[in-house]
């Protein structure tokens, strides 16, 4: 299959956008080593940092051992439990800081970031324990309605931790949001094939952080804390809102998911985002585009602490 003509595809917002990213963090960064890796990667969300809006309330406190960061704006029960990306390599409390204040302010509901370990010194399975572990541990202590959110590799995450979770905490899982999350699909069709050389994540890059995360060792099989998409039931699972890029081999992981959960009988929408490219949050000040980017996960987190389904029937 040919690959898309990203010149047409991405606008110029988008491409000033990339290029810029591209001068701080190239896309050979995976030929780095491991600690050269963290260094450019931190330096490029540096330059990309947005700031905290004005009268956001922050803390670093652990759950369930885990270190964690707490943004507060004003009383609320919701919990946004909020997992970072970075191929399970890089990032940080630090490089979503903005996002996740951001969020925060747009909603109004506390957000927690979680800072799980990262491979090669936490290899599967645990960053997905740590990740657990914080949720439990949020989920001991604030007893309103919980979402789950994140992005890439936090978006997978986001994903195991509700599969796991939707027995014990039945109920206390209002929604989740996923954004351009790896949830473990075929890498041999849909937008693994045809945008396996995508701007900003290629299916080259995606089997390094696989070998990373996996300590080097097979990937396993029909282990839904690794890859979601492989487990056997679907059912009662929350309300889910997937946003995906366009121009990203993960993109078709949103819309398999999307079609299991209603198979099911959940409620899931998924928006493929158009022209946008892996790691778009961050170009959100830069681009129209990734703007409505934004506004699709902050409406989504708002509308499922509400307890709104604002996309309809989408059942079966």
């Amino acid at each position: 299959m040919s690959q898309p003509d990203y010149r047409t595809l991405i606008d110029a917002e988008t491409w000033a956008y990339i290029e810029r990213l591209d001068a701080a963090y190239p896309p050979d960064a995976v030929d780095l080593s491991i600690e050269d890796q963290r260094r450019v990667y931190d330096a490029m969300c540096r330059i990309f940092d947005q700031g905290r809006p004005p009268g956001i309330m922050v803390r670093d406190l652990p759950y369930g051992a885990v270190p964690c960061r707490i943004y507060e704006k004003t009383p609320t029960d919701v919990t946004v439990v909020y997992y970072h990306g970075g191929g399970f390599v890089v990032g940080g409390l630090e490089s979503h800081d903005d996002v996740c204040a951001a969020l925060c302010d747009r909603t109004g509901y506390r957000v927690i970031s979680v800072d799980y370990g990262l491979a090669p010194e936490t290899v599967f399975p645990g960053c997905f324990d740590d990740a657990y572990a914080a949720f439990t541990g949020i989920a001991r202590v604030h007893p309103g309605p919980l979402i789950l959110a994140g992005d890439s590799a936090g978006g997978n995450l986001a994903a195991a931790v509700s599969h796991q979770a939707r027995q014990g905490a039945k109920g206390r899982i209002v929604g989740q949001v996923l954004i351009y999350p790896g949830l473990g699909g075929d890498w041999g069709q849909g937008s693994y094939v045809e945008h396996a050389e995508a701007p900003q994540l290629t299916l080259a890059d995606m089997a390094f952080y696989q070998k990373v995360r996996t300590g080097g060792a097979e990937p396993p099989v029909d282990d839904p804390r690794y890859a979601p998409l492989s487990d056997s039931d679907f059912s009662g699972l929350p309300p889910s809102v997937l946003i995906t890029a366009e121009c990203d081999p993960l993109a078709s992981d949103g819309e398999a998911y999307r079609d299991k959960l209603r198979a099911a009988g959940g409620q899931a929408v998924w928006f493929n985002e158009p022209g946008m490219v892996h790691g778009c949050l961050r170009a959100r000040s830069m681009s129209s585009r990734a703007a409505v980017f934004f506004d699709r996960v902050v409406e989504g987190i708002a509308a499922l602490g509400r307890g709104d389904w604002p996309y309809g029937k989408v059942h079966g």
